[in-house]
């Protein structure tokens, strides 16, 4: 889960980690108000989930409350494009107004979980401002690691590591350090998937401010955090993206045209996969997961055929937990429900499959049955290309 940058200062502000003042604004009249009271050059920044707002026009100074108000007036309801947005981009609903800070140097911040290590890293960089990827790409000497220790957490010579390998010196180092211990204990403490600030800054009076907040969460930990789930933003999902997390189904939209359906995150890459083998592409990735009702497959079929570029669907499911009869009268329902007029293709194995490709069978509808994973990927790739 994902939250805006204004909402994850909060967060950083309650465990100490120095922000810059400001508040969030929904109307250009508003924006004015938080400018006057901050009473100096202000910055006004969309609040989208998103990075590169700057360079898409979403980042705007301000000399004065009046300036405030003519930028958020240009960036509310802008519909903001950037490398990571769909193509028609996102809207903007709020922007952040908060002081402008008198920059000295930028700096890189960031932590999360090394799958490869089985523990968490922080990393940093001197090179601030710029996407970590790109700095990984063409620079990664210029990338600090500190893996922590899964029971010790981060200790205090691994936070001074960071801050002199940043460069950090004298009074700034001290606030380096404390910087760095306090988010990595926000991080570990709201069950985050990432903690980036991009960029730390050193202002020319001397501060060390976490000048954005980048805070992505677990979703799997969510249940400890009833807070942070009051601050999803439904606005920044796709409306597929919403009605799948309502039957705690895992799905992400993509942008090609066999709709997918399958229990289980390993084989649903490797359908995805066989699709593009056999010439297309994927229109999603849904698991529907290992215990799922035929309630649920109901819905995840019917989510899948309401994204209109969906040309057939493939479903490719290996029983274990989940039952193949299950899965079969909630295909055939959700089928009927829908008036299904797209190829339909039902690759079976597992608990249950007998009766499950019985149920296919006897249902009356259009079902084509496949053997096994490739035949069933060939099958509807051929159908997709012949209705085209």
């Amino acid at each position: 889960m994902k939250i805006h940058e204004y909402q994850g200062k909060a967060i950083l502000k309650e465990f100490g980690v120095p922000v810059p003042a400001g508040d969030v604004a929904d109307t250009p009249a508003q924006a004015r108000r938080i400018a006057e009271r901050l009473a100096g050059r202000v910055v006004v920044k969309a609040q989208v989930h998103t990075g590169g707002r700057g360079k898409a026009g979403g980042v705007k100074l301000a000399d004065d409350p009046a300036g405030a108000e003519a930028a958020a007036k240009q960036i509310l309801g802008m519909m903001l494009k950037t490398p990571q947005t769909p193509p028609e981009g996102i809207k903007v609903h709020k922007v952040l107004v908060e002081e402008a800070s008198p920059i000295a140097t930028e700096l890189y911040l960031s932590m999360t979980l090394d799958r490869g290590r089985g523990t968490h890293v922080v990393m940093a960089s001197q090179a601030g401002g710029m996407e970590i990827e790109e700095v990984a790409a063409t620079h990664p000497e210029k990338i600090i690691r500190e893996w922590t220790d899964p029971a010790l957490g981060l200790q205090p010579f691994q936070a001074r590591n960071l801050a002199f390998g940043l460069g950090l010196t004298g009074e700034q180092f001290k606030q380096g350090v404390a910087l760095i211990l306090s988010l990595f204990r926000a991080y570990l403490e709201k069950d985050c998937s990432l903690a980036e600030v991009n960029p730390l800054v050193i202002t020319t009076d001397g501060r060390v401010l976490a000048l954005d907040a980048k805070l992505n969460f677990d979703d799997n930990a969510l249940y400890r955090h009833k807070d942070i789930v009051a601050l999803r933003d439904v606005n920044e999902e796709t409306p597929l993206d919403v009605e799948a997390s309502k039957y705690s189904l895992n799905y992400i939209k993509l942008d090609g045209n066999v709709g997918c359906m399958v229990n289980g995150a390993g084989l649903a890459m490797a359908t995805m996969d066989i699709i593009k083998f056999y010439g297309a592409e994927p229109a999603n990735f849904l698991d529907v997961g290992g215990g799922a009702t035929t309630e649920k497959v109901t819905e995840a079929f019917k989510i899948i055929l309401s994204d209109k570029n969906v040309k057939g669907v493939l479903v490719n499911i290996f029983g274990g937990i989940m039952r193949c009869d299950v899965v079969a009268t909630g295909v055939v329902e959700a089928a009927k429900q829908v008036k299904l007029s797209v190829p339909l293709v039902v690759r079976l194995e597992g608990t249950n499959v007998d009766q499950g490709k019985k149920i296919l069978a006897e249902s009356g509808l259009n079902i084509t049955p496949a053997n096994d994973l490739a035949d069933a990927a060939k099958k509807i790739v051929d159908a997709v290309k012949k209705a085209a």
